[in-house]
């Protein structure tokens, strides 16, 4: 069964924000419906590490299974990934980032999550970026 672009952004949320133990369960039930996702956890400087967030998103698509090694399937998640990216860049700009990536795909939607904690002195600010392509 194919589910459509706000079913399928709403399972890769859920990715990239459950912890590695509900990620586990969410992944099972997910299959059950023919949505297939993956998840990938980052952190580090957002300036510099922005190509590595791009990459790990598309290696755990690939390992997923959820896209095959074509350019057009990777450059989909890739471009995906930038764009939510570009949405968090106003709060995270040169500031630590800790978080997770969330990948969903039903179909031909494919849907990139990043959720992530933004490091400012003792305070934990938050912010979530996401970004769909078809395929």
């Amino acid at each position: 069964m194919e589910h459509n672009s706000l079913e399928t952004a709403k399972t890769a949320i859920k990715m990239a924000i459950s912890t590695r133990e509900e990620e586990k369960h969410l992944k099972k039930d997910f299959a059950k419906k023919g949505i297939k996702t993956a998840a990938v956890d980052f952190g580090g400087e957002f300036n510099k590490s922005v190509p590595d967030i791009i990459e790990r998103a598309v290696i755990a698509a690939k390992r997923e299974n959820i896209i095959d090694s074509s350019h057009v399937a990777q450059g989909a998640v890739a471009g995906a990934a930038h764009d939510a990216l570009a949405q968090m860049m106003p709060r995270t700009m040169g500031l630590n980032v800790g978080g997770k990536i969330g990948i969903s795909r039903s179909g031909e939607h494919i849907v990139v999550a990043i959720f992530f904690g933004v490091g400012m002195f003792n305070l934990n600010e938050v912010t979530v970026g996401l970004s769909h392509r078809s395929l």
